[in-house]
Protein backbone atom coordinates (compact mmCIF):
# COMPACT_ATOMS: atom_id res chain seq x y z
CA UNK A 1 0.00 0.00 0.00
CA UNK A 2 1.01 3.12 -1.06
CA UNK A 3 2.67 5.23 2.30
CA UNK A 4 1.04 8.46 1.43
CA UNK A 5 -2.56 7.46 1.75
CA UNK A 6 -1.59 4.47 4.62
CA UNK A 7 -0.28 7.26 6.88
CA UNK A 8 -2.13 10.41 5.41
CA UNK A 9 -3.05 12.25 8.23
CA UNK A 10 -5.99 12.11 10.13
CA UNK A 11 -6.00 15.46 11.70
CA UNK A 12 -5.03 19.11 11.12
CA UNK A 13 -2.56 18.47 14.42
CA UNK A 14 -0.38 15.98 12.57
CA UNK A 15 -0.09 17.83 9.64
CA UNK A 16 3.80 18.76 9.42
CA UNK A 17 5.69 21.72 7.77
CA UNK A 18 2.87 24.39 7.39
CA UNK A 19 2.19 25.55 10.79
CA UNK A 20 0.73 28.99 9.89
CA UNK A 21 -1.21 27.42 7.47
CA UNK A 22 -2.69 25.25 9.41
CA UNK A 23 -4.36 27.18 12.08
CA UNK A 24 -5.38 29.55 9.28
CA UNK A 25 -7.23 26.69 7.69
CA UNK A 26 -8.56 26.35 11.52
CA UNK A 27 -9.49 29.37 12.00
CA UNK A 28 -11.40 29.32 8.35
CA UNK A 29 -13.43 26.43 9.28
CA UNK A 30 -14.33 27.53 12.83
CA UNK A 31 -15.49 31.61 11.73
CA UNK A 32 -17.52 29.64 8.35
CA UNK A 33 -20.86 31.02 9.87
CA UNK A 34 -19.37 34.43 10.12
CA UNK A 35 -18.28 34.77 6.63
CA UNK A 36 -19.52 32.13 4.50
CA UNK A 37 -17.11 32.36 1.67
CA UNK A 38 -14.92 29.77 0.43
CA UNK A 39 -11.35 29.11 0.73
CA UNK A 40 -8.15 28.53 -1.78
CA UNK A 41 -5.35 26.34 -0.03
CA UNK A 42 -2.31 26.88 -2.43
CA UNK A 43 1.58 26.23 -3.36
CA UNK A 44 3.73 23.35 -4.72
CA UNK A 45 2.99 20.07 -5.38
CA UNK A 46 3.25 17.27 -2.28
CA UNK A 47 3.18 19.82 0.53
CA UNK A 48 0.35 18.82 1.92
CA UNK A 49 -2.92 21.10 0.90
CA UNK A 50 -5.15 17.78 -0.13
CA UNK A 51 -4.30 15.92 3.11
CA UNK A 52 -5.18 18.98 5.37
CA UNK A 53 -8.25 19.81 3.50
CA UNK A 54 -9.29 15.79 4.53
CA UNK A 55 -7.65 16.17 8.03
CA UNK A 56 -9.88 19.46 8.74
CA UNK A 57 -12.74 17.57 7.61
CA UNK A 58 -12.14 14.33 10.29
CA UNK A 59 -11.42 17.27 12.72
CA UNK A 60 -14.68 18.97 11.79
CA UNK A 61 -16.99 15.76 11.38
CA UNK A 62 -17.63 17.16 8.16
CA UNK A 63 -18.73 14.89 4.99
CA UNK A 64 -16.98 15.06 2.16
CA UNK A 65 -17.61 15.66 -1.52
CA UNK A 66 -14.39 15.81 -3.93
CA UNK A 67 -13.41 16.41 -7.35
CA UNK A 68 -10.04 16.13 -8.62
CA UNK A 69 -8.64 16.16 -12.16
CA UNK A 70 -9.10 12.93 -13.24
CA UNK A 71 -12.69 13.57 -12.93
CA UNK A 72 -14.42 15.82 -15.34
CA UNK A 73 -15.24 18.71 -14.59
CA UNK A 74 -17.70 20.76 -17.14
CA UNK A 75 -20.63 23.37 -15.78
CA UNK A 76 -22.86 20.17 -15.85
CA UNK A 77 -20.78 17.90 -13.86
CA UNK A 78 -19.79 20.59 -11.36
CA UNK A 79 -23.91 21.88 -10.71
CA UNK A 80 -24.90 17.95 -10.97
CA UNK A 81 -22.46 17.04 -8.51
CA UNK A 82 -20.57 19.95 -6.73
CA UNK A 83 -23.70 22.14 -6.91
CA UNK A 84 -26.09 19.63 -5.10
CA UNK A 85 -23.59 19.14 -2.04
CA UNK A 86 -22.49 22.76 -1.83
CA UNK A 87 -26.01 23.83 -2.07
CA UNK A 88 -28.00 21.02 -0.36
CA UNK A 89 -26.13 18.13 0.54
CA UNK A 90 -28.27 15.73 -1.22
CA UNK A 91 -25.81 13.44 -2.26
CA UNK A 92 -24.18 12.54 0.99
CA UNK A 93 -26.64 9.72 1.84
CA UNK A 94 -28.37 11.89 4.11
CA UNK A 95 -25.94 12.13 6.77
CA UNK A 96 -26.72 15.24 9.13
CA UNK A 97 -24.44 18.28 9.64
CA UNK A 98 -21.85 20.22 7.11
CA UNK A 99 -20.34 18.92 3.90
CA UNK A 100 -17.32 20.27 2.53
CA UNK A 101 -16.97 19.88 -0.95
CA UNK A 102 -13.14 19.39 -2.08
CA UNK A 103 -12.25 20.32 -5.78
CA UNK A 104 -8.69 19.50 -6.03
CA UNK A 105 -6.32 21.36 -9.46
CA UNK A 106 -8.56 24.38 -9.22
CA UNK A 107 -6.22 26.24 -11.50
CA UNK A 108 -6.28 23.41 -13.98
CA UNK A 109 -9.18 23.80 -15.90
CA UNK A 110 -9.19 24.02 -19.50
CA UNK A 111 -9.92 22.41 -22.71
CA UNK A 112 -13.14 20.71 -23.82
CA UNK A 113 -12.74 18.27 -21.09
CA UNK A 114 -13.55 20.88 -18.25
CA UNK A 115 -15.56 23.06 -20.82
CA UNK A 116 -17.41 26.18 -18.94
CA UNK A 117 -16.11 24.51 -15.75
CA UNK A 118 -14.24 27.90 -14.45
CA UNK A 119 -17.41 30.05 -14.61
CA UNK A 120 -19.35 27.76 -13.20
CA UNK A 121 -17.09 27.21 -10.14
CA UNK A 122 -17.14 30.90 -9.71
CA UNK A 123 -20.77 31.07 -9.44
CA UNK A 124 -20.85 28.47 -6.94
CA UNK A 125 -18.19 29.74 -4.48
CA UNK A 126 -20.32 32.66 -4.39
CA UNK A 127 -23.81 30.85 -3.78
CA UNK A 128 -22.66 27.46 -1.88
CA UNK A 129 -24.26 27.42 1.49
CA UNK A 130 -21.60 24.60 3.02
CA UNK A 131 -18.07 24.74 3.05
CA UNK A 132 -16.14 24.60 -0.09
CA UNK A 133 -11.86 24.21 -0.69
CA UNK A 134 -10.39 25.00 -3.53
CA UNK A 135 -6.70 23.41 -3.91
CA UNK A 136 -4.55 25.40 -6.83
CA UNK A 137 -0.59 24.97 -7.58
CA UNK A 138 -0.32 28.10 -8.91
CA UNK A 139 -3.14 30.56 -7.42
CA UNK A 140 -2.71 33.89 -9.69
CA UNK A 141 -3.16 31.18 -13.14
CA UNK A 142 -7.28 30.68 -11.26
CA UNK A 143 -9.42 33.69 -12.92
CA UNK A 144 -9.55 37.07 -10.70
CA UNK A 145 -13.42 36.22 -10.33
CA UNK A 146 -12.61 32.85 -8.79
CA UNK A 147 -9.86 34.64 -6.94
CA UNK A 148 -11.75 37.58 -5.04
CA UNK A 149 -14.68 34.91 -4.10
CA UNK A 150 -12.60 33.01 -1.91
CA UNK A 151 -10.02 33.81 0.53
CA UNK A 152 -6.97 32.35 0.19
CA UNK A 153 -4.19 30.14 2.18
CA UNK A 154 -0.52 29.84 1.00
CA UNK A 155 0.82 26.44 1.68
CA UNK A 156 5.14 26.78 1.75
CA UNK A 157 7.21 23.84 0.69
CA UNK A 158 8.14 21.65 3.68
CA UNK A 159 11.49 22.45 4.84
CA UNK A 160 14.00 19.10 5.31
CA UNK A 161 14.07 19.98 9.12
CA UNK A 162 10.52 18.69 8.95
CA UNK A 163 10.88 16.21 6.37
CA UNK A 164 13.23 14.37 8.29
CA UNK A 165 11.38 13.55 11.45
CA UNK A 166 7.98 12.24 9.13
CA UNK A 167 10.63 9.78 7.63
CA UNK A 168 12.27 9.02 10.69
CA UNK A 169 8.49 7.93 12.00
CA UNK A 170 7.64 6.27 8.96
CA UNK A 171 10.71 3.80 9.05
CA UNK A 172 9.97 3.20 13.04
CA UNK A 173 6.11 2.48 12.43
CA UNK A 174 7.23 -0.24 9.19
CA UNK A 175 10.19 -1.55 11.36
CA UNK A 176 12.78 -0.26 9.32
CA UNK A 177 16.06 0.61 10.52
CA UNK A 178 17.92 3.85 8.77
CA UNK A 179 21.32 6.01 8.66
CA UNK A 180 21.06 9.47 9.61
CA UNK A 181 22.66 10.91 6.59
CA UNK A 182 20.15 8.49 4.26
CA UNK A 183 17.35 10.56 5.83
CA UNK A 184 18.68 13.96 5.31
CA UNK A 185 20.11 12.90 1.73
CA UNK A 186 16.18 11.93 0.88
CA UNK A 187 14.87 15.06 2.47
CA UNK A 188 17.23 17.28 0.65
CA UNK A 189 17.23 16.15 -2.79
CA UNK A 190 13.19 16.19 -2.84
CA UNK A 191 13.44 20.25 -2.06
CA UNK A 192 10.17 20.62 -0.03
CA UNK A 193 8.28 17.82 -1.67
CA UNK A 194 7.10 15.62 1.90
CA UNK A 195 4.88 13.56 -0.47
CA UNK A 196 7.81 12.82 -2.87
CA UNK A 197 10.45 12.09 0.01
CA UNK A 198 7.68 9.41 1.28
CA UNK A 199 7.29 7.45 -1.98
CA UNK A 200 11.26 7.57 -2.49
CA UNK A 201 11.60 6.24 1.25
CA UNK A 202 9.13 3.36 0.44
CA UNK A 203 10.95 2.45 -2.40
CA UNK A 204 14.23 2.09 -1.07
CA UNK A 205 13.01 0.24 1.86
CA UNK A 206 11.11 -2.22 -0.24
CA UNK A 207 12.92 -5.35 0.32
CA UNK A 208 15.37 -3.73 2.64
CA UNK A 209 15.84 -4.62 6.23
CA UNK A 210 18.13 -1.24 6.77
CA UNK A 211 18.47 2.02 4.33
CA UNK A 212 22.35 3.22 4.73
CA UNK A 213 24.01 6.64 2.82
CA UNK A 214 24.89 4.34 0.12
CA UNK A 215 21.43 3.09 -0.72
CA UNK A 216 20.17 6.31 -1.72
CA UNK A 217 19.92 7.55 -5.48
CA UNK A 218 21.01 10.92 -5.48
CA UNK A 219 19.99 13.58 -8.42
CA UNK A 220 16.60 14.76 -8.89
CA UNK A 221 13.18 13.32 -9.94
CA UNK A 222 12.58 13.86 -13.49
CA UNK A 223 9.36 15.41 -14.59
CA UNK A 224 9.56 15.48 -17.94
CA UNK A 225 9.89 12.46 -19.43
CA UNK A 226 6.23 12.66 -20.47
CA UNK A 227 7.11 15.85 -22.05
CA UNK A 228 9.76 14.37 -24.30
CA UNK A 229 8.01 11.55 -25.61
CA UNK A 230 5.17 13.64 -26.67
CA UNK A 231 7.42 15.71 -28.64
CA UNK A 232 8.47 12.48 -30.47
CA UNK A 233 4.63 12.21 -30.96
CA UNK A 234 3.81 15.80 -32.33
CA UNK A 235 7.26 16.56 -34.18
CA UNK A 236 7.74 13.02 -36.16
CA UNK A 237 4.75 10.68 -35.58
CA UNK A 238 1.30 11.27 -34.82
CA UNK A 239 -1.34 12.99 -37.07
CA UNK A 240 -3.26 16.18 -36.13
CA UNK A 241 -5.69 14.25 -34.09
CA UNK A 242 -3.60 11.95 -32.22
CA UNK A 243 -1.42 14.68 -31.68
CA UNK A 244 -3.89 16.65 -29.86
CA UNK A 245 -5.08 13.66 -27.83
CA UNK A 246 -2.13 12.83 -26.50
CA UNK A 247 -1.78 16.45 -25.55
CA UNK A 248 -3.99 15.63 -22.87
CA UNK A 249 -2.08 13.57 -20.72
CA UNK A 250 1.01 16.00 -20.66
CA UNK A 251 1.47 17.71 -17.70
CA UNK A 252 2.25 20.63 -18.94
CA UNK A 253 0.34 23.90 -19.68
CA UNK A 254 -0.41 25.47 -22.71
CA UNK A 255 1.93 28.50 -21.86
CA UNK A 256 4.67 25.90 -21.36
CA UNK A 257 4.12 23.28 -23.84
CA UNK A 258 4.48 25.84 -27.00
CA UNK A 259 7.62 26.63 -25.58
CA UNK A 260 8.99 23.11 -25.68
CA UNK A 261 7.27 22.79 -29.09
CA UNK A 262 8.83 25.63 -30.43
CA UNK A 263 12.40 25.26 -29.45
CA UNK A 264 12.66 21.89 -30.36
CA UNK A 265 10.33 21.80 -33.70
CA UNK A 266 13.22 23.36 -35.53
CA UNK A 267 15.77 20.24 -34.84
CA UNK A 268 13.08 18.16 -37.22
CA UNK A 269 11.72 20.34 -39.55
CA UNK A 270 13.09 22.78 -42.26
CA UNK A 271 11.84 24.54 -45.66
CA UNK A 272 7.92 24.83 -45.98
CA UNK A 273 6.89 22.38 -43.59
CA UNK A 274 8.83 24.67 -40.94
CA UNK A 275 7.14 27.84 -42.05
CA UNK A 276 3.72 26.38 -41.60
CA UNK A 277 4.41 25.28 -38.35
CA UNK A 278 5.58 28.47 -37.25
CA UNK A 279 2.37 30.01 -38.53
CA UNK A 280 0.65 27.37 -36.30
CA UNK A 281 2.83 28.73 -33.39
CA UNK A 282 2.01 32.24 -34.13
CA UNK A 283 -2.10 31.51 -33.78
CA UNK A 284 -1.63 29.91 -30.80
CA UNK A 285 0.32 32.52 -28.67
CA UNK A 286 -1.97 34.55 -30.52
CA UNK A 287 -4.87 32.81 -28.06
CA UNK A 288 -2.84 32.39 -25.05
CA UNK A 289 -2.25 35.91 -25.13
CA UNK A 290 -6.38 36.76 -25.11
CA UNK A 291 -6.56 33.82 -22.04
CA UNK A 292 -3.98 36.46 -20.37
CA UNK A 293 -5.93 39.17 -21.07
CA UNK A 294 -9.60 38.07 -20.30
CA UNK A 295 -9.02 35.17 -17.83
CA UNK A 296 -10.93 33.04 -19.98
CA UNK A 297 -9.55 29.80 -20.08
CA UNK A 298 -11.81 28.33 -22.70
CA UNK A 299 -9.51 29.91 -25.37
CA UNK A 300 -6.56 27.60 -24.26
CA UNK A 301 -8.86 25.06 -26.27
CA UNK A 302 -7.69 26.84 -29.32
CA UNK A 303 -3.95 27.45 -28.36
CA UNK A 304 -3.57 23.89 -28.12
CA UNK A 305 -5.66 22.89 -31.46
CA UNK A 306 -2.86 25.27 -33.30
CA UNK A 307 -0.01 24.13 -30.80
CA UNK A 308 -0.51 20.40 -31.32
CA UNK A 309 -2.73 19.41 -34.08
CA UNK A 310 -1.27 22.59 -36.44
CA UNK A 311 2.42 21.57 -35.43
CA UNK A 312 1.48 17.61 -36.65
CA UNK A 313 -0.33 18.74 -39.79
CA UNK A 314 2.43 21.05 -41.16
CA UNK A 315 4.90 18.29 -41.04
CA UNK A 316 5.61 17.14 -45.24
CA UNK A 317 7.53 13.83 -44.78
CA UNK A 318 8.03 11.00 -42.11
CA UNK A 319 10.81 11.67 -39.71
CA UNK A 320 12.72 9.06 -37.97
CA UNK A 321 15.92 8.71 -36.14
CA UNK A 322 16.62 10.00 -32.62
CA UNK A 323 16.68 13.52 -31.93
CA UNK A 324 18.07 15.32 -29.01
CA UNK A 325 15.38 17.50 -27.55
CA UNK A 326 15.72 19.85 -24.49
CA UNK A 327 13.85 22.35 -22.25
CA UNK A 328 13.37 25.87 -23.34
CA UNK A 329 16.28 27.81 -23.86
CA UNK A 330 15.19 30.55 -21.71
CA UNK A 331 14.34 27.53 -19.05
CA UNK A 332 17.60 25.99 -19.67
CA UNK A 333 19.58 29.53 -18.60
CA UNK A 334 17.38 29.33 -14.94
CA UNK A 335 18.44 25.63 -14.50
CA UNK A 336 16.81 22.27 -15.07
CA UNK A 337 17.01 20.55 -11.48
CA UNK A 338 14.10 19.87 -9.49
CA UNK A 339 15.67 22.28 -7.29
CA UNK A 340 16.84 24.97 -9.08
CA UNK A 341 12.89 24.52 -10.76
CA UNK A 342 11.47 25.20 -6.86
CA UNK A 343 13.66 28.07 -6.20
CA UNK A 344 12.29 29.80 -9.71
CA UNK A 345 8.58 29.26 -8.99
CA UNK A 346 8.94 30.20 -5.24
CA UNK A 347 10.48 33.76 -6.68
CA UNK A 348 7.79 33.86 -9.00
CA UNK A 349 5.47 33.29 -6.39
CA UNK A 350 6.54 35.92 -4.29
CA UNK A 351 6.50 38.45 -7.19
CA UNK A 352 2.83 37.50 -8.11
CA UNK A 353 1.84 37.78 -4.95
CA UNK A 354 3.39 41.47 -4.37
CA UNK A 355 3.12 42.71 -7.58
CA UNK A 356 -1.01 41.06 -8.21
CA UNK A 357 0.14 39.29 -11.79
CA UNK A 358 -0.19 35.67 -12.62
CA UNK A 359 2.99 33.50 -12.46
CA UNK A 360 3.27 32.92 -15.81
CA UNK A 361 4.22 37.10 -16.11
CA UNK A 362 6.35 36.71 -12.90
CA UNK A 363 8.60 34.10 -14.54
CA UNK A 364 9.08 35.14 -17.81
CA UNK A 365 8.66 38.78 -18.07
CA UNK A 366 9.49 39.89 -14.41
CA UNK A 367 12.34 37.89 -13.08
CA UNK A 368 14.74 37.80 -16.20
CA UNK A 369 14.55 41.60 -15.77
CA UNK A 370 15.52 41.29 -11.96
CA UNK A 371 18.45 39.44 -12.77
CA UNK A 372 19.79 41.86 -15.60
CA UNK A 373 19.48 44.58 -12.71
CA UNK A 374 21.00 42.56 -9.99
CA UNK A 375 23.51 40.79 -12.05
CA UNK A 376 26.52 39.58 -9.44
CA UNK A 377 24.49 42.10 -6.79
CA UNK A 378 26.25 44.98 -9.00
CA UNK A 379 23.38 47.44 -7.65
CA UNK A 380 23.60 46.02 -3.93
CA UNK A 381 20.81 48.90 -3.10
CA UNK A 382 18.34 47.40 -5.64
CA UNK A 383 19.32 43.77 -4.59
CA UNK A 384 18.68 44.25 -1.08
CA UNK A 385 15.40 46.29 -1.82
CA UNK A 386 14.35 43.29 -3.52
CA UNK A 387 15.26 40.77 -1.11
CA UNK A 388 13.55 42.60 1.44
CA UNK A 389 10.10 42.98 -1.00
CA UNK A 390 10.23 39.68 -1.65
CA UNK A 391 11.74 37.60 1.67
CA UNK A 392 14.37 35.88 -0.05
CA UNK A 393 16.69 33.88 1.24
CA UNK A 394 20.52 33.70 0.05
CA UNK A 395 19.73 30.47 -2.16
CA UNK A 396 17.21 32.82 -3.86
CA UNK A 397 19.34 35.89 -4.12
CA UNK A 398 22.11 33.52 -5.81
CA UNK A 399 19.40 32.00 -8.07
CA UNK A 400 18.46 35.76 -9.57
CA UNK A 401 21.80 37.49 -9.34
CA UNK A 402 24.43 34.99 -10.35
CA UNK A 403 26.40 35.65 -7.19
CA UNK A 404 27.42 32.50 -4.77
CA UNK A 405 25.10 31.67 -2.18
CA UNK A 406 28.19 31.39 0.52
CA UNK A 407 29.66 34.43 -0.33
CA UNK A 408 30.13 37.45 1.99
CA UNK A 409 28.37 39.79 -1.11
CA UNK A 410 25.40 37.39 -1.07
CA UNK A 411 25.14 36.86 2.69
CA UNK A 412 25.55 40.65 3.90
CA UNK A 413 22.85 41.39 1.09
CA UNK A 414 20.64 38.82 3.05
CA UNK A 415 21.10 40.42 6.42
CA UNK A 416 20.79 44.31 5.64
CA UNK A 417 17.37 42.76 3.87
CA UNK A 418 16.55 40.52 6.83
CA UNK A 419 17.10 44.56 8.63
CA UNK A 420 15.29 46.53 6.56
CA UNK A 421 12.29 44.20 6.93
CA UNK A 422 12.56 44.68 10.67
CA UNK A 423 13.06 48.62 10.41
CA UNK A 424 9.85 48.63 8.31
CA UNK A 425 7.89 46.72 11.17
CA UNK A 426 8.69 48.97 13.75
CA UNK A 427 8.59 51.99 11.79
CA UNK A 428 4.76 50.68 10.14
CA UNK A 429 3.85 50.21 13.80
CA UNK A 430 4.96 53.41 14.94
CA UNK A 431 2.67 55.31 11.86
CA UNK A 432 6.03 56.57 10.02
CA UNK A 433 4.48 56.08 7.08
CA UNK A 434 5.20 59.83 6.36
CA UNK A 435 8.92 59.47 5.99
CA UNK A 436 8.01 56.90 2.96
CA UNK A 437 5.72 59.54 1.22
CA UNK A 438 8.44 62.49 1.30
CA UNK A 439 10.78 59.76 -0.37
CA UNK A 440 8.64 59.17 -2.73
CA UNK A 441 7.95 62.75 -3.41
CA UNK A 442 11.49 63.08 -4.20
CA UNK A 443 11.55 61.04 -7.09
CA UNK A 444 9.61 62.31 -10.17
CA UNK A 445 7.70 60.12 -12.50
CA UNK A 446 8.19 56.88 -10.46
CA UNK A 447 5.62 54.39 -10.45
CA UNK A 448 3.19 56.36 -13.27
CA UNK A 449 3.15 53.31 -15.20
CA UNK A 450 0.37 51.05 -13.68
CA UNK A 451 0.83 48.57 -15.65
CA UNK A 452 4.80 48.34 -16.16
CA UNK A 453 4.87 44.48 -14.04
CA UNK A 454 8.71 45.32 -12.49
CA UNK A 455 7.23 48.76 -11.42
CA UNK A 456 4.10 46.77 -9.57
CA UNK A 457 6.92 43.86 -8.48
CA UNK A 458 9.32 46.07 -7.10
CA UNK A 459 6.42 49.05 -5.89
CA UNK A 460 6.80 49.46 -2.04
CA UNK A 461 10.52 48.82 -2.00
CA UNK A 462 11.28 52.57 -2.39
CA UNK A 463 11.32 55.49 -0.06
CA UNK A 464 13.64 54.60 2.70
CA UNK A 465 16.32 57.62 3.63
CA UNK A 466 18.79 57.46 6.07
CA UNK A 467 19.81 60.48 8.47
CA UNK A 468 23.04 63.01 8.14
CA UNK A 469 26.12 61.17 6.73
CA UNK A 470 24.52 57.95 6.07
CA UNK A 471 21.96 59.96 3.62
CA UNK A 472 24.86 61.49 1.67
CA UNK A 473 26.27 58.12 1.43
CA UNK A 474 23.26 56.67 0.13
CA UNK A 475 22.67 59.54 -2.20
CA UNK A 476 26.34 58.63 -3.83
CA UNK A 477 25.61 55.40 -4.11
CA UNK A 478 22.64 55.57 -6.15
CA UNK A 479 24.17 58.25 -8.20
CA UNK A 480 27.29 56.07 -9.15
CA UNK A 481 24.95 52.97 -9.85
CA UNK A 482 22.61 55.70 -12.58
CA UNK A 483 25.96 55.77 -14.01
CA UNK A 484 26.55 52.47 -14.42
CA UNK A 485 23.06 51.51 -14.88
CA UNK A 486 20.94 53.54 -16.62
CA UNK A 487 17.09 53.95 -15.89
CA UNK A 488 17.28 51.59 -12.68
CA UNK A 489 15.78 54.58 -10.43
CA UNK A 490 13.04 53.59 -11.91
CA UNK A 491 12.60 51.06 -9.98
CA UNK A 492 14.15 52.18 -6.74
Amino acid sequence: MDWTEKYRPSSLAEIRGNDKARDALREWADTWEDHREAVVLHGSPGIGKTSAAHALASDEGWATIELNASDSRTKDVIERVAGEAAKSGTLTAGEAGRRVVILDEADNLHGNVDRGGSAAITSLVKEASQPMILIANEFYDMSNGLRNACQDIEFRDVSKRSIVPVLRDLCRKEGVEYDDAALDQIAEMNSGDLRGAIKDLQAMAEGRDRIGADDVVTGERDKTEGVFNYLDTVIKEAGAEEALKASYDVDETPDDLINWIEDNMPKDYEGEELAVAYDFLSNADRWLGRVRATQNYTFWRYAGDNMTAGVAAARREPKGGWTRYGPPSYWSKLGRSRGTRNKRDYIARRIAEAGGVSMSTARREILPHLSVMTHHCKNRELTVAMTAKYELEAKHVSFITGSGEDTNKVQSIVEDAERLREERAVENAGGAFDNAHAGDGAAPDSGSDDGEPAQAALDGADGESADGDDADEATDEADADDDSQSGLTDFM
